[in-house]
């Protein structure tokens, strides 16, 4: 697998499914409570650690939101943010589309502006210092109220410069997209492109009603699409893209094995899967790592990897000239590695003054 790991390394990625917020470190954590004065109930960066072991969406969901308590300036939103586009630059992500969660912040008394300003300030700073195009899209927490969604919208409108769309996350059971469709309504008014969280842990009916009542653009996680039939023949007829996550749905266990993963079985029915990381610092990777575990796992071959990475262009927010020029870059990475790899090996010859006919017996 070592030349597998470095065809991952090198390629050309794009990620469509991160929360910002679920990119805190242990470290920077630790490390904003100290600057901030917050209380956290750990004493050290390896009790940190150690309280990101979880076993399911809910406990992982109470250390997350623990978590965001020592996010209180902006420049902390910065940090966080740019910490994030480091390990992009590192991992070959070349554009990323990333969600923030506001209502995690503005029922703690954090404005609005100053979340948002300091994420965007480190994006437009990942584009001019490490060349990582961005978009960002504002989450709507599905366990808090359809009213508090439609505050929450309002706050945003007037920054649809900076904002490219709106999505629904947290608790998936018992919180059906229908509970948001007039919500979603009006962001698509206000001319927001329209994402959700659906069929993770959801039944396939989330996935229905994020396409029929939501009218989605793109649906984040999907796994249990595959569940239905009729579900997936839409799906790929629509070429309706699933920003998967394999780590996440590892460590969460919506699969139990990454043997059982379902992003091969995906890609062999014509779905447009991508592969994303989630909330790395809880999951335990970022995108080389998430495409190295399930390319171990499931046997991918370079051509499925090629396949991944031009269904996240594909499926992004980016115009058509950008998503050209990324393509075109996938498809000069793939050219050189072809070559690189049908490269004849040159012959030894032998040294000057020998004979090979005198020498053998």
């Amino acid at each position: 697998m070592e030349n597998t790991d470095s065809f991952i390394e090198g390629l050309p990625k794009v990620e469509l499914h991160l929360h910002i917020e679920g990119s805190l470190e242990p470290e920077l954590m630790f490390a904003l409570a100290q600057r901030n004065k917050v209380d956290i109930p750990f004493k050290s960066v390896e009790e940190v650690r150690k309280a990101y072991n979880f076993s399911n969406l809910q406990d992982f969901l109470d250390i997350y939101y623990q978590g965001m308590g020592v996010l209180q300036k902006g420049q902390d939103f910065y940090d966080l943010t740019w910490a994030y586009l480091e390990r992009c630059k590192a991992d070959n992500v070349l554009h990323t589309e990333i969600f923030f969660d506001p209502q995690g912040h503005t029922e703690r008394g954090i404005s609005f502006e100053t979340v948002l300003n300091g994420i965007t300030r480190a994006l437009e700073d990942g584009e001019k210092k490490l060349g990582i195009s961005s978009k960002l899209i504002m989450s709507f927490l599905r366990h808090l109220s359809e009213n508090d969604a439609f505050k929450t919208l309002e706050q945003a409108i007037p920054y649809k410069d900076k904002i490219v769309g709106v999505g629904l996350d947290s608790s998936e059971k018992g919180h059906p997209p229908s509970k948001f469709e007039r919500v979603f309504a009006r962001a698509r008014e206000e001319g927001f492109l329209i994402v959700a969280h659906a069929g993770e842990e959801g039944p396939p009916e989330y996935v229905w009603e994020a396409l029929d009542k939501l009218k989605v653009d793109r649906i984040d996680h999907g796994n249990r699409s595959l569940e239905d039939d009729k579900l997936v023949t839409r799906l790929a007829g629509e070429d309706m893209a699933l920003t998967v996550c394999p780590l996440s749905n590892l460590k969460l266990c919506v699969v139990k094995d990454m043997k059982d993963h379902p992003l091969k079985k995906m890609l062999s029915l014509g779905l447009k899967a991508t592969v994303n990381s989630d909330d790395p610092a809880y999951f335990g990777g970022y995108m080389n790592d998430n495409y190295k575990a399930v390319t171990h796992a499931l046997g991918l071959e370079e051509q499925d990897l090629l396949t991944l990475a031009r269904n996240s262009v594909e499926a992004s927010f980016l115009g058509d000239a950008e998503k050209k020029a990324l393509l075109q870059k996938i498809d000069a990475y793939a050219l050189e590695s072809d070559q690189s790899c049908n490269t004849p090996t040159k012959k030894s010859t032998p040294a000057a003054g020998t004979d090979k006919k005198k020498n053998n017996p």
